[in-house]
């Protein structure tokens, strides 16, 4: 792979080549990116989508807007520094091309903002209870149907293949979906590949998968744009793009130092003993007269935050620009953090986090009910498309079909296109929405 490719301005339905050097400084492509994913609608309901405590009343909370806008901050950071550090390993990438530091941030920065946009309610046992409603549920009949990875995609509906389905899905007036640059295209696959096999090796990108097989002609526009080396000659895997490890890398940042400030801050865990856990990690940089001079829980827990992040941003860019070669083959496996020096202090606090927060009654009890609700939700909409596709549609089936948005597309002769509009409508709604929805099938509410 080589950086000239990665970095392509193209973006959907592109005629003519983009040029970097011929880029307007005051609206740079890569910013524009950023400025289309905030102002989606998909964003926007992030504000009201679990990060770690599902519909949490505290307002101090994060939910996955918060931490979308964090995740994207800190990747900016990773992406500047490093960008830095390449154009001056690279420098015709400058001199010829035209490329600036602050591009690197910018696509790393707009790839970090649409992480999570693809997130169904509830979290990641969201994407569990959809995946379980078709493996073990009501939605199982409909395997013989399909064919293996398209039941697969419903097995093991994956909020980053959602994701990349919003940002590039073709509607009436809206060709091409977000239209970003395939560089933030590239920088956002974590995954780039399809559901099966699932997880063929040990390989960071093999983890889960990046699209449904309803975009894989997309797919393949992408990786063929940026040049992605290709993993396998039978079934659809590429390497990642090198920018889309720091984005993972902001994200781990984030959800291992931030989930645990929230559940200090939230008395899950007891500050003395979390504390301990984070001066561990940053004993090195703490300056303690100015650390003694706090007087509360939540600044102590902040001024420890932030010289976490930055210390292990400092590690991930020292992680990326030594193993760059082998990110640009393809051959690096693992996560930037994963064999980091401070490896097991990450660990202790996830190992911690998962304990006293994840596991927590107010998650668990939760999460069970999102499980029902969503299992509702799914049972009633795949019956309510298909008897309709199959002229067998009651009243009832009538009139849920009516309370569906108009762009979502329910009358695909495509019984995997229809099972699959379904669950990304249904990803599409907040927790509350979903909620609302679940109350008046039920007849909860009018």
């Amino acid at each position: 792979m080589n950086w000239e490719q990665l970095l392509s301005l193209k973006r959907f339905g592109d005629t003519n080549k983009r040029l970097r050097k011929e880029q307007d400084e005051t609206r740079l492509g890569f910013e524009v990116d950023y400025d289309r994913i905030i102002f989606s609608s998909e964003f926007r309901s992030l504000q009201d989508k679990t990060q770690v405590i599902p519909l949490s009343k505290t307002d101090f909370v994060h939910t996955r807007l918060t931490h979308s806008l964090e995740v994207s901050v800190v990747g900016r950071s990773l992406g500047r520094r490093v960008g830095q550090k390449l154009l001056e390993k690279h420098p015709h990438l400058q001199s010829i091309h035209g490329y600036q530091t602050h591009d690197f941030g910018a696509i790393v920065a707009a790839a970090a903002l649409a992480h999570d946009i693809g997130n169904p309610p509830f979290g990641h046992s969201g994407e569990k209870a959809i995946g379980e409603f078709f493996k073990s549920g009501k939605g199982k009949k409909h395997k013989l149907k399909l064919g293996k990875k398209e039941f697969q995609d419903l097995c093991d509906f994956e909020g980053n293949a959602n994701g990349f389905k919003i940002v590039t899905e073709s509607r009436d007036g809206r060709e091409g979906g977000l239209r970003l640059s395939y560089a933030t295209l590239g920088a956002f696959i974590k995954y780039p590949k399809e559901s099966l096999p699932k997880k063929p090796t040990k390989h960071i990108a093999d983890k889960k998968y990046g699209f449904f097989q309803s975009e894989k002609d997309a797919f393949k526009d992408v990786v063929q744009e940026l040049g992605l080396e290709k993993r396998s000659e039978k079934d659809i895997s590429y390497a990642r793009h090198p920018l889309a490890f720091l984005v993972e890398a902001a994200d781990d940042i984030c959800y291992t130092i931030i989930d645990f400030e929230d559940g200090i801050n939230l008395g899950l865990i007891p500050e003395a003993f979390a504390l301990e856990y984070l001066i561990n990690l940053v004993r090195d940089k703490i300056k303690t007269k100015k650390y003694h001079a706090l007087s509360n829980t939540e600044d102590r827990v902040s001024y420890l935050r932030a010289l976490a992040i930055g210390a292990l941003i400092d590690e991930a860019i020292d992680m990326f620009m030594k193993n760059e070669e082998a990110i640009l083959a393809g051959t690096f496996s693992e996560a930037l953090l994963d064999k980091s020096k401070y490896e097991a202090q990450i660990n202790d606090i996830i190992k911690l986090s998962v304990e006293k927060i994840y596991q927590s009654t107010e998650v668990l009890d939760k999460e069970i009910a999102g499980y029902g609700v969503l299992n509702t939700l799914l049972e009633t909409y795949t019956n309510a498309v298909n008897n309709c596709y199959d002229n067998t549609a009651s009243n009832y089936d009538k009139l849920i079909l009516k309370s569906l948005p108009k762009t979502i597309n329910t009358n695909q002769e495509s019984l995997y296109e229809r099972l699959l509009n379904v669950c990304h409508y249904i990803s599409l709604l907040s927790d509350s929405q979903a909620i609302i929805q679940y109350k008046k099938i039920k007849g909860f509410s009018i």
